[in-house]
Order: structure tokens, then sequence, then C-alpha cells
């Protein structure tokens, strides 16, 4: 995916066109609570990637993914009547692992702050095996006059 700028503008234009559409012309059941996070276009224009993410269960978003290939081709000729480009590009929808991601980085975040808290209350109970400082030290002339 090359990131020129016409390339940047056409997949923002997508990314509106396909939400106001998932929004008011869709009336597919099993589309679920859907929010288009991002849209790639290749450097030819030819092919879009839609990225998104379905609120709820696995069954919503297998039946979102169901409804979104279903309406793929009145998505595009939306997007081609739209954009106004000579070749309509074809659209890819990819279901964005973003959330999955966020939550597994926070249950990581969360096992580490816990094993912080436990390590400091052993550090705060910990007491030194022998001396505290355990290091020899340099005779002083002190030492020598016992």
């Amino acid at each position: 995916m090359v990131d020129s700028p016409r390339a940047r503008k056409l997949a923002d234009r997508i990314k509106v066109i396909v939400a106001q559409m998932l929004d008011t012309r869709i009336k597919d059941p099993r589309l679920g609570f859907v929010t288009v996070t991002d849209v790639r276009v290749t450097g030819d224009l030819q092919n879009a990637s839609v990225f998104y993410t379905v609120y709820g269960s696995d069954e919503d978003r297998a039946g979102t993914a169901a409804a979104l290939e279903s309406a793929k081709g009145l998505i595009r000729s939306e997007v081609g009547k739209q954009t106004g480009i000579r070749l309509t590009p074809t659209l890819e929808f990819h279901l964005d692992a973003v959330p999955e991601t966020a939550a597994h980085l926070d249950a990581a975040l969360l096992e580490a702050a816990r094993r912080d808290a436990e390590l400091e209350a052993l550090r705060s109970s910990a007491t030194y095996a022998g001396d505290e400082d355990p290091y020899r030290k340099p005779a002083t002339p002190e030492d020598e006059d016992d």
C-alpha cells in the first residue's frame, strides 16, 4: 500500500462513503454495530482494503462479515458514483484486530502491575543474609590502635 497523497485522499473519501452507506442504506439484519476504522488504497488506486470493527460477540462478527460481503457490490457502485474516478477500486473488508490487541495489552499491563506489587511486598519484608554491608573496607588508623 503506497502512501501517495491521491491514494490517501481517496481512502479518506471511501471511508466516509462506506460509513454513510452502512448507516443509511444497508438494511441487512445481520449487520451489527459496525465502525469503519481505516481504509487503505493501493498506489494504482485499483484495490481498497476497508478495516472495520464490530461491537458484540463472535456471532455478530460473523453475521456482519456475511452482510458486508453480500452488500459489497452496492457499496462499490456508490463509491464509484460519489468519487467520480475512472476505475472504481475493488473493496475488500477486513475485520480490524485493534480491540483484541488492546484487550491483550491491557491484560499484560495488569499482570505486570500485579507482579510489581508482589515484588514490592517481598522487597519491603526482605532482610540481609549477613551484615548490611558485606564488603571489606580498607583498614583505618583507628582500627590499628585496637
